[in-house]
């Protein structure tokens, strides 16, 4: 089948040849097995994007939070991915809307990994920043799903 040779060969013209296709109703020219993975790997790109901001905004919130003593001038970088993040964040949600139903979990599963970014980048602190410790960041998630999309809350 050419449009499966495509594929392998120039993915920007096998999706220009598929989106021909599908426009021109000639669906038994599609190539259905690459198709199928490409839109499973699209949902679970959105959703890793997502879990990806997730990620750093939490890392953030964790700073405000825990190393609260640290100096404004630290703190307005965080303060800045804060705000990027979170927008990013309520982006994907406007756009695409069902992912909220993931939100929770994906909160759970960017928790981890945030907490051990937030330790790691609490550690490279100097000119007489404290050093937090590690037992000081909470072991779960400290903060709601309103919390995290409420465009006014800093972790604080």
């Amino acid at each position: 089948m050419i449009i499966k040779h495509l594929y392998e060969n120039d993915f920007q013209v096998w999706i220009d040849a598929t989106i021909e296709n599908l426009k021109n109703g000639e669906f038994q020219s599609l190539d259905v097995e690459n198709l199928i993975e490409e839109l499973t790997n699209l949902g679970k790109s959105e959703k890793n994007a997502l879990k990806s901001n997730l990620m750093i905004l939490l890392a953030h919130l964790l700073k405000l939070k825990v190393q609260f003593d640290a100096p404004d001038t630290m703190k307005m970088s965080w303060y800045n991915s804060v705000i990027e993040h979170r927008q990013r964040i309520l982006n994907s949600l406007e756009d695409t809307p069902s992912l909220k139903s993931s939100l929770a979990e994906l909160i759970d599963k960017a928790y981890s990994p945030a907490c051990k970014l937030a330790i790691k980048e609490g550690k490279f602190a100097a000119f007489g920043v404290r050093i937090p410790d590690e037992s000081e960041y909470p072991l779960t998630c400290p903060f709601s799903v309103e919390q995290i999309l409420n465009e006014d809350f800093y972790g604080l």
